[in-house]
């Protein structure tokens, strides 16, 4: 279990995690809508599902891929409305982000690659942190970007992680600094290419443009 290799989603949250305290290095729930639409582009790849106008999804192949976080999202994925219109990517991607990232979560604890530990805020209130465990899989995740990045992302799999790594603001903690400006404007381009990035993307959009609504006088 431990050599399979990592699908996108786990790639992208081992990206996003801090390995000795366990804490997300960007908002948690961009990071969930990441996750989400991370599966989507892998189920798109594995043949199961496209897209059309609209970026409405359909699933073209229900067999599962032997993969519990792939597999779970493909079984989550409605079938058509009445009009014989699938879900949009957006929606999709904020209704299952925190049940997807949790299937995801497992899966890496599962792998030994981290740890789920509960704390308390002033004493009273839970929350989780995920520190890295035994196996160490962001290491190789985090060299594997790292060469992507020296490359230039040559390749489909280096650009959608880049990509995804913009929609959810992670690129601004993972390349800091104005030396990296150049290639974070690369990676927002990368962002509005593929269909499962733009779904990311606008649902982080949604939720900046609702929280500066909500703090106007």
């Amino acid at each position: 279990m431990n050599g399979a290799p990592l699908t996108l989603p786990e790639e992208l949250l081992l990206l996003a995690l801090e390995p000795d305290r366990g804490g997300f290095l960007t908002n948690a729930r961009y990071l969930r809508y990441g996750v989400a639409g991370a599966v989507l582009a892998d189920l798109e790849e594995a043949g199961r599902l496209t897209v059309g106008g609209g970026d409405r999804i359909t699933v073209l192949n229900p067999l599962p891929l032997g993969d519990p976080v792939l597999d779970g999202a493909l079984a989550a994925l409605p079938g058509p409305d009445k009009r014989g219109r699938g879900i949009t990517a957006e929606r999709w991607v904020r209704r299952t982000g925190r049940p997807v990232q949790e299937l995801c979560v497992r899966r890496l604890e599962q792998r030994g690659a981290l740890r789920r530990t509960t704390r308390r805020a002033l004493g009273l209130f839970p929350y989780e942190r995920f520190p890295a465990g035994a196996v160490d899989l962001t290491g190789p995740a985090r060299d594997r970007f790292a060469g992507a990045l020296d490359a230039g992302f040559p390749d489909r799999r280096g650009r959608l992680l880049a990509a995804l790594a913009s929609a959810t603001d992670l690129d601004r903690r993972l390349l800091t600094g104005r030396g990296h400006r150049p290639v974070r404007r690369e990676m927002k381009r990368f962002a509005g290419e593929f269909w499962t990035a733009r779904a990311v993307q606008r649902a982080v959009r949604q939720d900046k443009e609702a929280g500066a609504n909500a703090a106007s006088p």
